[in-house]
C-alpha cells in the first residue's frame, strides 16, 4: 500500500508523554511519520482535515466521554483513513467496533507498529474487493490534475498534501474506476464532466 514516502499519522491523545512515546515508536518503524498530535476532540474535524492523515490513532476514552457518533460517520473525508484505537484499559465492544484495529499501551513497540500495518493491508484488501465506488471530491480534484498532465509532486503542491497522499489517492482512483492509464483517466474525466475538453488542449 505504501509507495515512496511514509504513512501520515495523527495522534489524538490527551497525554503529551503518551503521545510522545507512541510517536517515537511509530516513527522508528520507518514507515510512519507523525503529521500532528491533537490533545482533545474540540474542532477535531477541522484539525484532522488540515493534517490530512492516512492513519488516525485515537484514545477511545475521548470518544466515550463525548458520546459522539463514529468518526467516519461524522467526517466522511476519513473514509479512506485507517482509524486505530489506542487503549489504556478495557472498553465496551460497542465503542471498539468503530476502530479498524485496537492496540494497547501494554503492547510491545514492534507489535504496535506491525498490528497497524496489518490492519492497513487488511483494509486495503477489503476496499479492493468492493467495486463501483464513487470518487470523493478530493479524488475528483486529483483526477483533474492527473488528466491535465501534472506530476505527483506538482499535484501535492497544488493541493497542499504529501506526495504519498497523492499516490494513495491515485491508487484509489484506479481501483474505483478500473482505469490505469493517464489517457484513459482523461477520457473518464471528460465523459463525466470533470473537465471541459478545451481545458486539456
Amino acid at each position: 500500500m505504501k509507495e515512496g514516502g511514509r504513512f501520515r499519522v495523527v495522534l489524538v491523545e490527551p497525554s503529551a508523554i503518551v503521545s510522545a512515546g507512541l510517536g517515537a515508536v511509530l516513527s522508528q518503524s520507518g514507515i510512519y511519520e507523525i503529521a500532528g498530535v491533537i490533545p482533545d476532540t474540540n474542532y477535531i474535524g477541522e484539525r484532522l482535515r488540515m493534517l490530512d492523515p492516512d492513519i488516525v490513532v485515537i484514545n477511545p476514552c475521548l470518544l466515550e466521554r463525548s458520546k459522539s457518533q463514529p468518526l467516519r460517520s461524522q467526517y466522511p473525508f476519513l473514509q479512506e483513513c485507517l482509524i486505530v484505537g489506542f487503549a489504556y484499559e478495557l472498553f465496551p465492544d460497542t465503542l471498539l467496533k468503530q476502530f479498524d484495529t485496537v492496540v494497547s499501551i501494554h503492547d510491545e513497540p514492534r507489535h504496535i507498529a506491525r498490528k497497524i500495518r496489518n490492519a492497513m493491508d487488511e483494509r486495503a484488501g477489503t476496499q479492493d474487493a468492493v467495486t463501483n465506488y464513487e470518487l470523493s471530491d478530493r479524488e475528483k480534484e486529483i483526477l483533474v490534475s492527473v488528466a491535465k498532465g501534472a506530476t505527483n509532486k506538482e499535484i501535492a503542491q497544488q493541493h497542499n498534501i504529501s506526495v504519498h497522499t497523492v499516490i494513495s489517492h491515485r491508487k484509489n482512483i484506479t481501483r474505483k474506476t478500473g482505469i490505469k492509464t493517464v489517457s484513459g483517466l482523461t477520457i473518464y474525466a471528460v465523459i463525466n464532466g470533470l473537465i471541459d475538453i478545451s481545458d486539456s488542449e
